[in-house]
């Protein structure tokens, strides 16, 4: 079966004068049209592409790889905006429409939203909505404490950001637990902290435990290698020249530097650390 809003792996059945046709294992076809041809494509070969309706509303192949697919979650531009909605870039050559309905405030030419892909079960077409709360999962039963997660950067809280969970879930990574430039769209990769009975979930971008310890204190070291084995950070550095130098806050300074010394990496100086070796 052709699948409307995903990658299809077809097979090339016929070449036409418009475009190659492919299918599937179901008889379906579709067209594939000259323009997104790769060289050396011939019948019986398999083929990857997505599918979506084009501006005359027919299903269409393509070999181009739009930003966002079906059931996914994006941050995406907005192009233009007319009596319908708004209309944003998602890298194929048909906008993506976001009606009016699935706006949580009207979007504006030139901002980005983070949208969810979803198709209208009533026109068969795929559309946008940035109300994404009835899209997410509630019950985070595949997520565990400590495991690494992809995060997708939604909206700024008085708490912190929230952000889409592995394209699937709703978590909160809080502000004093950021020490380094987020901002929403940004794609970063965290870990789960902490799975409430509500089933809310508390992310982080750092990992927990002993290997928090151990990943700083590589970075630590990295950082000294590349500043000529010396960095003017001590005990008594700011939280803020801390962060500046290393985007890690000044508790886990102490921490990588505790860890460096005891293994003799190391030296600590009136006015900052130093590289032995």
């Amino acid at each position: 079966m052709i699948e409307i809003g995903k990658q299809n792996r077809l097979i090339v059945l016929r070449n036409t004068s418009v475009g190659l046709y492919l299918g599937d294992q179901d008889g379906e076809d579709i067209l594939l049209p000259i323009k997104y041809i790769p060289e050396g494509i011939d019948i019986n070969d398999e083929i990857e592409v997505f599918v979506y309706r084009d501006s005359e509303d027919r299903l269409i192949a393509t070999t181009l790889e739009p930003r966002i697919k079906l059931n996914g979650f994006a941050s995406l531009r907005v192009k233009d905006v007319n009596d319908f909605g708004a209309f944003l870039d998602w890298g194929l050559e048909k906008d993506l429409m976001v009606p009016y309905r699935e706006q949580s405030a009207r979007m504006r030419v030139g901002e980005y939203h983070i949208v969810y892909l979803y198709l209208d079960e009533e026109t068969g077409r795929l559309a946008a909505s940035n109300k994404l709360d009835r899209f997410l999962n509630p019950s985070p039963t595949d997520l565990e404490v400590g495991q690494e997660v992809d995060l997708l950067v939604w909206t700024e809280t008085d708490l912190g950001y929230n952000v889409v969970i592995n394209q699937a879930y709703k978590g909160l990574l809080y502000k004093n637990q950021i020490f380094k430039i987020v901002e929403p769209g940004d794609e970063v990769i965290g870990y789960i902290k902490l799975i409430r009975e509500d089933q809310k979930i508390d992310v982080t971008l750092q990992p927990q435990g002993f290997a928090n310890i151990e990943t700083n204190a590589q970075v630590l070291l990295d950082k000294l290698k590349k500043n000529k084995g010396y960095l003017a950070l001590t005990d008594n550095s700011s939280p803020e020249d801390i962060m500046d130098a290393l985007q890690m806050s000044k508790k886990t300074f102490k921490r990588a530097v505790g860890t460096l010394y005891k293994q003799k990496l190391i030296r600590l100086e009136e006015h900052g650390i130093a590289l032995l070796g």
